[in-house]
């Protein structure tokens, strides 16, 4: 019995016309997805290049001499203590990222401040007008997102310097930034001189954040501030 045939085309057996839909469909489909690959790039090298390195700037005399026993990232709580610190509760959040905008994990973030009154937890700096209920100073490492969080409060003036709040990064053993972060439109930014010397002025902007009402936290404060590493540090 003859092979059977027919004029009408399969899906092995196309006419010239489909056979030329078919090239035109995935011709068009290859260009689609290069396009849209071309523009996750392209939004991946935008992000990259508008990136700005986080200052490095002087740790300062206050960094604590004796660390408090509580060392998390909760400063308004302190073990054992029944009240919370003084002050204008502040969820401090951001991330740590490397020059290409790469989140990095298992990085020590450190921060230290003044308590409501404007004293350091430091023996050069005590008196009976510490908060005692201020932990002024907490650790976190971040996880795979880069990502870090702390519950503080808005830092507050003291004579000589406008409020800030010192961080400090480190990864294995190593020191891998010392920065300070300052309340953006302060008004005593312009007089310190720690802030006026950072020269560059998208550098100075980069450790300018804006404390806004929470949307999460009814009543309090909340800041972000991502911290730009120039160099991947080693794992």
């Amino acid at each position: 019995m003859p092979e059977a045939k027919s004029d009408t085309p399969g899906w092995n057996q196309l006419s010239p016309h489909a056979a030329d839909n078919r090239h035109d469909i995935k011709r068009r489909l290859l260009l689609n997805g290069l396009l849209l690959g071309a523009v996750a790039c392209s939004a991946t090298r935008g992000f990259a290049q508008s990136l700005v390195t986080t200052p490095a700037q002087i740790e300062g005399p206050f960094y604590p001499d004796r660390l408090p026993l509580d060392q998390d990232n909760d400063l308004i709580i302190v073990t054992d203590h029944n009240m919370p610190a003084a002050g204008e509760i502040t969820h401090l959040t951001g991330r740590i990222l490397d020059l290409d905008g790469t989140p990095l994990r298992g990085v020590k973030i450190e921060i230290w401040q003044v308590d409501h009154n404007g004293k350091y937890i430091h023996t050069a700096d005590a008196n009976t007008q510490n908060d005692a209920n201020f932990q002024g100073f907490g650790r976190f490492e971040t996880g795979e997102n880069g990502e870090y969080r702390f519950r503080t409060i808005k830092p507050v003036p003291y004579p000589g310097r406008t409020p800030h709040i010192h961080v400090k990064l480190l990864k294995g053993g190593n020191e891998l930034l010392t920065t300070q972060l300052y309340i953006q439109g302060h008004p005593l930014n312009e007089y310190d001189d720690i802030v006026r010397g950072i020269l560059d002025p998208q550098q100075r902007e980069s450790v300018m954040i804006p404390f806004l009402p929470s949307t999460e936290f009814p009543g309090e404060l909340a800041a972000r501030f991502d911290i730009v590493l120039g160099k991947t540090p080693a794992a």
